[in-house]
């Protein structure tokens, strides 16, 4: 893929998280594209502004193609919400902005497991910004309950990127 297909790419991806679309399918002559955003879906967008998307598309040096199909996910069930609410789980979130790692290295094992203890202090991924490796650690003492960021994707400032319950 060329450095134009790859930006093109990018401004896609922003296009996406800006209208807060969870999950998308296209396909051109030569390219197929299927991004799902992991974490918790995003609330159902009631429109859509499939001709902004078309024109970021049509720039192409390929013919663009009609995009297949676009799918704005449900909302999360409300159970699931009030159980997250009282169990009082604490975030960790980016600092800076890069991409997440939850491992030292490709192929070796991520630094915590989902149900490890973790100290303060302790060091939970690392954020790659400016090819530089950022170690995050861990601001409180408890057990990790569930792991937000995708190893290898990127991450804002701000974004979780751990569950924490505290001790």
């Amino acid at each position: 893929m060329d450095g134009t297909k790859m930006q093109e790419l990018r401004e896609l991806v922003e296009f996406l998280k800006a209208n807060e679309i969870a999950e998308f399918d296209m396909e051109q002559a030569d390219l197929k594209v299927r991004i799902k955003f992991a974490g918790e879906p995003a609330a159902a967008q009631s429109s859509l502004d499939l001709a902004q998307l078309s024109r970021l598309m049509a720039s192409a040096p390929a013919a663009a193609a009609p995009v297949a199909h676009a799918h704005v996910a449900a909302p999360a069930p409300a159970a699931a919400a009030p159980a997250a609410a009282e169990e009082k789980l604490h975030e960790v979130k980016s600092p800076i902005v890069g991409t997440f790692y939850e491992s030292p290295a490709p192929g070796a094992p991520a630094f915590v497991q989902i149900g490890d203890q973790v100290e303060v202090g302790q060091v939970l991924c690392i954020v790659e910004a400016m090819k530089l490796m950022n170690e995050i650690e861990s601001d409180v003492a408890g057990e990790v309950v569930k792991r937000i960021g995708v190893s290898g994707q990127p991450v804002e400032y701000g974004q979780p990127l751990f569950a924490i319950r505290p001790r």
